[in-house]
């Protein structure tokens, strides 16, 4: 899939399907974060070096539109883009397509910030240089 920044293929385990047989909606949110700290560990963003330096990296929002569910056994590919939303805050554009089919399942829009030391937001200066203007 092109035109995102970072993709990832993962397979749906049994246990994450409810009584209907289907994804429960509450994991798709684990697959995102998965690929999205995957994605900032590519990147050269560690969470446990800033949370060493007092600094939290957080979500503020998500907005998961669903489109059609997955299924046990199903192997889908997740894709994001990580873009600037103001000084304080980035998103994440991500989304979620069936394999082989290249079906959409999810797409996403994830916001977060960083709380520095005193509490106050603030982008860290290694993620702000990795935001497009």
């Amino acid at each position: 899939m092109d035109g995102y920044a970072f993709s990832m293929e993962l397979a749906v385990r049994d246990y994450e399907c409810d009584i209907q047989g289907v994804v429960n909606n509450g994991v798709y949110q684990n697959y995102l974060e998965h690929v999205r700290h995957e994605y900032l560990k590519k990147i050269g963003i560690d969470f446990a070096d800033y949370a060493q330096q007092g600094i939290n990296l957080m979500v503020i929002r998500a907005e998961l539109d669903y489109r059609f569910p997955l299924e046990s056994g199903d192997t889908f590919l997740v894709c994001l883009n990580l873009i600037r939303e103001s000084r304080v805050k980035f998103a994440f554009q991500q989304d979620i397509y069936r394999l082989p089919d290249q079906k959409t399942i999810l797409n996403a829009r994830i916001i977060g910030t960083a709380v520095n030391a005193r509490g106050r937001p603030e982008i860290p200066e290694q993620l702000s240089k990795l935001l497009p203007a």
